[in-house]
């Protein structure tokens, strides 16, 4: 009788242990491990040149991309589906390039939970894309900058939910200036717009559980996604999104009627949000989303 009863109380424990542990864990990093990523690896930080340089093509692609956007859009009028279409279609050619070039093999065997992730990644971006291009069109730059500041918030939100990621006190209270100097810095051209700020808005989140999301592919320990490949895949199930959206919204005379300004416009803006974004895929794996 005694051992019968201490076989059941040991089982009640781990049972117990076992319950905790699940309850513990964030519930987004369940469903990952279920597709073969389990741990996020520690970060190297920026005290690696890799680190830096990355983070200068980043900083300069993305001040390229940006202003180039509001020109397309505002000074030659263009469509912004158009615009995030073009985009999406550089990244996957740009991205099927790099491939090649690393010798990596596209059809290759694909590891379990692949083409959740790709899917998610690339719906991501194709929003946070969209909602951009709709936000410049209400917005000046300044303004969705000013929205923008409220990224650090978002992340350490997002991480928690789907890296499990504890962000320290003293990081948070580090974010305060961070996110009310940038707000001030353009508080001087706000042209508050109701559509234009949900699209910012919108966009801030999305974005924000994108970086959240590589982050967790790119630095996994079970199986690491390289920085091309994200690019390639994520604009593959992005351009399965992007190609109904412009049958609906885009009407033909608009492709048709392009010149040969908006043409090249549109192309070099293509080049530099591939840089954009496989600079940030690079970066990702030395930072943290939140640093990011």
């Amino acid at each position: 009788m005694d051992r019968d009863k201490d076989r059941v109380d040991s089982q009640l424990e781990k049972d117990a242990t076992a319950t905790t542990r699940l309850l513990d864990k964030p519930i987004l990093a369940m469903a990952v491990d279920s597709g073969g990523v389990k741990e996020v690896s520690t970060d190297a930080g920026l005290c690696n040149v890799w680190a830096v340089t990355f983070l200068f093509l980043w900083y300069f692609f993305s001040g390229c991309t940006l202003f180039l956007n509001k020109y397309i859009l505002t000074y030659l009028e263009g469509d912004a589906t158009v615009l995030g279409g073009m985009q999406m279609f550089a990244t996957l050619v740009c991205g099927y390039l790099q491939m090649k070039a690393e010798g990596r093999d596209v059809r290759g065997k694909k590891p379990g939970g692949f083409y959740r992730h790709m899917i998610i990644v690339g719906g991501l971006r194709f929003c946070t894309v969209l909602l951009g291009l709709v936000a410049l069109n209400y917005v000046a730059v300044s303004f969705t900058e000013t929205v923008k500041s409220s990224a650090p918030a978002f992340t350490v939100i997002i991480s928690r939910l789907i890296l499990g990621q504890i962000t320290g006190f003293y990081v948070k209270l580090s974010l305060l200036p961070v996110m009310g100097g940038l707000a001030i810095c353009s508080a001087n051209e706000l042209s508050f717009n109701l559509v234009g700020f949900m699209a910012a808005l919108m966009t801030n989140i999305s974005e924000c559980a994108q970086n959240v999301y590589s982050k967790m592919l790119i630095s996994g320990d079970a199986f690491k996604y390289s920085p091309s490949e994200m690019q390639f895949y994520t604009s593959v199930a992005s351009c399965v999104v992007t190609v109904p959206t412009m049958v609906l919204l885009v009407d033909s005379s608009t492709i048709t009627s392009m010149d040969p300004k908006m043409m090249f416009c549109l192309l070099v803006n293509g080049v530099f949000f591939h840089g954009q974004t496989i600079a940030a895929y690079y970066l990702m794996d030395y930072i943290s989303p939140v640093t990011h």
